[in-house]
């Protein structure tokens, strides 16, 4: 499929995707796990025929929820399928207004908690098992694929894998890419400020000969047919060898504002020059912060958080002077269904867009 620059700016500065008149359900279970002990609490937003009995969904004091419809029957026809994967520490709540606004536009959207990364489960343990992240994106797909009485018939070839922060590194793997610890650690050496190089320590995956196979190996998903990035993190351990002959399109979106700890020219504008000129994109969203992509903060949100954990009210900060949050997100939901409807086939030369404020 062919798109242009024109074309793809239009659709971010038009699509109203929270306008859209699809009712949306939502169900919550728990996929058990025999071999590994990794349970996963799994949520799954999905088109429905309910217009009834909505309720906010992962609204609490501090974020903004969305509204859906609790074990409604999903709607007829067939859908695409997106699996998110949220950052370290976060969890599915975190983005909440994606998978609503993509829920709206005709997708069924299944994230997970990873277990050891996520908000209510630090295990250690769980944590060093790096690799399993993407692993646990494939056990999404395998249960929305198996139950389409829940969760609507998935359209044949049409899963994609969207990811925030180290989410963004767990969906390129399932597509694809291939990390090599030892090529991180020693980048380490030299940007040692980096936010992923002190989560990377936090965690260590690589610290035993079992696990450092383990991170290295291949974990794609053939059932994978695109990927979007959101400000991702340890991509400079990604091989270039890997992210050359990603065989899906992909869609990388920065954060603009200038970051030490996770700088765009280093980690998002650094992974979209190493991938394949043809079939992805690159987005730079000039008033968007790193916490940009999770949800909504309330009024007051920041004092809260700032009382529970000193210096966590950054998460509710966006740039300076720029754009509020909810247009920021109108936005990238809209970049993002823009570039899943033109993926299959898609073939066209790269675009590079750094979009100002005010877009």
């Amino acid at each position: 499929m062919k798109t242009t620059f024109s074309a793809l700016l239009l659709a971010c500065m038009t699509t109203t995707v929270w306008a859209d008149g699809n009712s949306v359900g939502f169900r919550a279970s728990t996929l058990t796990d025999p071999h590994n002990d990794r349970a996963l609490e799994m949520v799954v937003w999905y088109p429905s025929k309910a217009i009834t009995d909505t309720q906010l969904i992962g609204d609490n004091a501090v974020f903004v929820g969305a509204s859906a419809v609790r074990d409604a029957a999903p709607a007829a026809g067939k859908h695409p399928l997106v699996v998110l994967s949220h950052g370290y520490q976060g969890n599915w709540r975190n983005q909440v207004w994606l998978a609503s606004a993509l829920a709206h536009k005709g997708y069924i959207v299944a994230a997970v908690n990873h277990p050891g990364t996520t908000t209510h489960d630090r295990s250690p343990q769980a944590a060093a098992q790096l690799w399993q992240r993407p692993v646990d994106l494939g056990r999404a797909i395998d249960a929305v694929v198996a139950q389409p009485e829940k969760f609507g018939a998935l359209a044949d070839g049409r899963i994609a894998a969207v990811g925030h922060s180290l989410g963004g590194w767990t969906a390129l793997e399932i597509a694809g890419a291939r990390f090599d610890p030892e090529r991180f650690e020693q980048d380490c050496n030299a940007h040692p400020e980096l936010a992923s190089c002190t989560v990377y320590a936090q965690m260590k995956p690589a610290s035993t000969t079992e696990g450092k196979a383990a991170l290295g190996a291949d974990w794609r998903d053939e059932r994978v047919t695109a990927v979007v990035a959101l400000d991702l993190g340890l991509s400079r351990g990604l091989t270039g060898q890997s992210l050359a002959a990603l065989p899906v399109p992909a869609l990388v979106i920065a954060a603009g504002v200038p970051s030490r700890e996770l700088p765009a020219e280093l980690e998002s504008a650094n992974l979209a020059k190493r991938l394949p000129a043809a079939s992805s994109r690159y987005v730079e969203i000039s008033d968007a912060s790193h916490f940009s992509f999770m949800s909504i903060c309330k009024p007051g949100a920041q004092t809260v958080l700032e009382a529970e954990v000193p210096g966590d009210g950054i998460i509710c900060l966006d740039g300076e002077n720029g754009r509020a949050r909810d247009v920021i997100q109108q936005q990238v939901s809209s970049l993002i269904a823009a570039f899943l409807e033109q993926s299959p086939g898609y073939k066209q030369d790269s675009l590079v867009i750094r979009a100002p404020t005010g877009i």
